[in-house]
């Protein structure tokens, strides 16, 4: 297994979701590497948790990343937020991501949890997405 590509998959996510034109026009540059700290108004993006598990073969060091992009918005319902949930979406599942380390062989959708968090009188929907890399 190797885990050295990891931070060349965020970063490459992460760039992917602020340059994507749909994105960009559904919540301008509230797209963040980590949750903004702090109360928040309006529809925001941010890079989640991630689990990685050993996806090694006879062609080299590999990975399998589980990561989620989570959705955020203080609107009432969940239009917007699914408008947005699709846009990122949109953005990421086949991406050809060029990585500063490794390979990126896939990116795809796994599943989605839409929920009202009721301390904050938030919605959020976190969106997760496998990605299989290898080492080179």
């Amino acid at each position: 297994m190797s885990y050295g590509v990891s931070g060349a998959l965020q970063t490459a996510v992460y760039q992917q979701l602020q340059a994507d034109a749909a994105l960009t026009a559904l919540v301008g540059a509230a797209v963040y590497d980590s949750a903004p700290f702090g109360p928040t108004t309006g529809t925001y993006v941010s890079l989640g948790p991630e689990d990685v598990s050993e996806k090694s073969d006879g062609t080299g060091y590999g990975a399998l990343h589980e990561f989620s992009v989570s959705v955020v918005t203080d609107a009432a319902g969940f239009t917007g937020a699914k408008e947005v949930a699709a846009a990122v979406n949109d953005a990421l599942v086949d991406a050809s991501l060029t990585l500063t380390r490794g390979t990126l062989i896939y990116l795809n959708f796994q599943r989605a949890r839409a929920r009202r968090v009721q301390d904050a009188d938030v919605r959020r929907i976190d969106l997760i997405f496998h990605a299989r890399v290898q080492d080179d």
